[in-house]
């Protein structure tokens, strides 16, 4: 048996909650625009998490871009209501003619990573990108002011990347946790999942 818990500020029917297997299914979806290493924050989890926690590792790929999806229970996040906490995780494809499938991924969301690329060049394309997500996130009636969201800074490691403080002040909305990432070697991947997983659960313990 299914049911599902409504987020009480935006009235849409959110997470999942199997009670045959006794577990809570949350959906957690990796933002940015094209090559900020959204794929790269995944893939580095997947890899890094052990098989008997982790479901299929599925690749949607189109000639530009690809969408990755996977879930997985981190048992050392504890429980919620004696209820373990399965994570779904999501990328979206960055490119901007791939907006219709965004949409559909964050469809029932209850946590979102932003991926910000650190590079100077890239600073135009993170602004579109993360007005796009707040667009799209409308449309779905959310607020970005509502959800659990974390902003992360990759590609750190990079000689050109904008000053961390410059980058902040730019991407920053609303005093969310911010991290500095190599996505690359992990660097950062588990604070950040780790900070949006615990929001997640934050709010699902209020309920």
């Amino acid at each position: 048996m299914k049911s599902k818990i409504e987020n009480p500020k935006s009235k849409i029917t959110m997470t999942f909650i199997n009670y045959a297997s006794r577990e809570i299914n949350c959906k957690i979806v990796y933002y940015g625009p094209g090559l900020c290493g959204k794929t790269t924050n995944l893939q580095y989890i997947y890899d890094s998490t052990a098989p008997q926690a982790k479901g299929k590792l599925i690749s949607l790929a189109t000639e530009t871009d690809r969408t990755l999806f996977f879930d997985f229970m981190p048992l050392e996040l504890g429980t919620v209501r004696g209820f373990k906490t399965r994570f779904h995780l999501y990328t979206v494809p960055g490119q901007v003619y791939y907006d219709a499938s965004r949409k559909l991924i964050l469809k029932g969301v209850d946590g979102v990573v932003f991926v910000a690329d650190s590079q100077e060049e890239r600073m135009d394309a993170n602004i579109e990108s993360l007005y796009n997500l707040e667009e799209n996130l409308s449309t779905q009636g959310y607020d970005l002011n509502n959800i659990p969201y974390v902003l992360q800074l990759n590609k750190r490691d990079l000689p050109n990347v904008t000053p961390l403080d410059e980058l902040s002040h730019e991407l920053s909305r609303k005093g969310e946790p911010v991290f500095e990432a190599v996505a690359v070697n992990g660097t950062g991947v588990f604070d950040t999942l780790k900070a949006v997983a615990k929001q997640v659960l934050t709010e699902l313990r209020k309920g």
